[in-house]
């Protein structure tokens, strides 16, 4: 606890002195103790900086050096904007230039097209046309994520010749620890790790010494796939192809982290009821913005389990106690479908749903919501009887319940299970809207019973 600590006060005080420096013009001594930090403590230390000390950073930083700061930056999409405005049009098109590609291509993203053919126009030709070639990659695909910035060697090349390759395109490469063979077409053939380069006789040709057991990703497959892919086969890089099998890039361990992480984020603010969550969400009006579209649409929702309640008024003032049990049965009903649903999204989140049968797990989920259902029926029945002295409205609660968690089990798997069929985000079905959804059914069910059996309860 004590050297977490020292560790606090000791990152402070190099803040404290680094920020000191920059408002005494001291650049010099700004540039020793800054790049004594860690690149994703340089990055944090940049964000939290006033536009003023930011611009002095631009003064004793090159491009390529503000560029390795930019590829650590966890700064909000709609940050990039302000923050490449402060620069010099030419400092901040030589930075993007420096950047590895598909790191550029993140950040040009945020941008609007006319800024994006700004920057790209007074670049320099080579890393324009690189950039050119991935922004046309549909968002959140493999082609979108992918690096250009790779090393490949011919299958009919020595290692004495591929080390020699490796050697020379290393330092402008993103990753050497797979190095992809290719074909006379450009094909990819095969892949060969840096160990099997080190120790391998310098004559040998590559073709003999490497996999031609190659994992590959389609360009336009979704990143989410592609993500799973990654984790499957614990890959440090997956190379992406297209139709023809050509090598086009690849995609690298942290890049597929980012996506774990916002595709995390996305399927959270989904469950949530929340078109985009983020919480650093500056002021109340820009949250309330991105949480009003749900709320409205539940809100209609609700209005129509409202209207649905008044449709059994005439039960209500007969029998007045089961007006009592009525968020206890919407209550359950809403929770169990919650959990049917986690179980259901997660499934095909993690892929397992390919693994079994979706039947399979339909009808788990439907003996799990029969021997719920029974537990809590037979408990209300006890409860109520005791409480209340009327056996019959203990058997209609607790007969509402039993049916209404099986319902709203079901409903908690089929609905995400038919949107994924249907090539629709599983996720939108969101806790609050799956919960809204069994409260209609759950009312239904109860005044049903209700109305049917009314002679047993007056």
């Amino acid at each position: 606890m004590a050297e977490t600590i020292n560790e606090k006060d000791q990152a402070k005080t190099i803040e404290e002195l680094l920020v000191r420096t920059l408002i005494n013009h001291e650049l010099e001594l700004f540039r020793e103790e800054y790049f004594n930090l860690h690149p994703y403590d340089q990055a944090r230390f940049y964000l939290r900086l006033s536009v003023e000390l930011r611009e002095r950073i631009y003064e004793c930083l090159s491009p390529q050096e503000m560029a390795d700061i930019f590829e650590n930056l966890d700064a909000d999409d709609e940050d990039y904007e302000p923050i490449l405005s402060e620069m010099v049009p030419q400092y901040a098109a030589d930075m993007l230039a420096n950047m590895y590609t598909d790191d550029a291509v993140d950040v040009l993203n945020e941008l609007n097209k006319e800024q994006v053919a700004s920057y790209l126009t007074i670049m320099d030709d080579a890393s324009a046309q690189e950039i050119k070639d991935l922004l046309h990659y549909e968002e959140y695909t493999a082609g979108s994520i992918m690096t250009t910035e790779f090393v490949s060697i011919p299958e009919h090349s020595t290692v004495r010749s591929a080390m020699a390759i490796l050697r020379s395109k290393a330092p402008s490469a993103e990753t050497i620890y797979y190095t992809f063979v290719i074909n006379n077409e450009k094909q990819l053939s095969g892949v060969v790790s840096l160990r099997d380069l080190i120790t391998a006789e310098e004559d040998m040709l590559i073709k003999d010494i490497m996999s031609d057991r190659v994992v590959s990703v389609s360009v336009g497959e979704d990143q989410e796939e592609v993500a799973r892919t990654m984790k499957d086969y614990d890959f440090l890089a997956l190379p992406v192809v297209d139709f023809q099998n050509h090598l086009l890039g690849i995609i690298t361990v942290d890049d597929i982290m980012d996506v774990l992480d916002e595709e995390a984020s996305d399927d959270y603010s989904k469950l949530a009821g929340v078109s985009d969550m983020d919480s650093r969400d500056r002021t109340p009006f820009r949250a309330a913005k991105k949480r009003l579209p749900w709320l409205i649409a539940l809100l209609f929702l609700g209005m129509l389990t409202a209207n649905l309640i008044g449709r059994f008024e005439a039960t209500l003032d007969q029998v007045a106690i089961l007006a009592v049990f009525i968020p206890l049965i919407a209550g359950m009903a809403g929770n169990t479908g919650t959990q049917a649903l986690a179980v259901a999204i997660r499934s095909i989140a993690t892929g397992d749903i390919q693994d079994e049968s979706k039947w399979k797990l339909i009808f788990r989920e439907a003996g799990t919501g029969l021997i719920t259902g029974t537990t809590c029926g037979i408990l209300v029945i006890g409860i109520v009887y005791v409480w209340q002295g009327s056996i019959f409205l203990g058997l209609l609660v607790g007969i509402s319940i039993f049916a209404s968690l099986i319902v709203a089990t079901l409903a908690g798997s089929l609905v995400p299970l038919i949107m994924h069929k249907f090539n629709i985000d599983p996720a939108v079905a969101s806790g609050p809207f799956i919960t809204t959804i069994n409260d209609i059914f759950s009312i239904l069910i109860y005044f049903g019973i209700a109305t049917a059996f009314m002679g047993y309860l007056v």
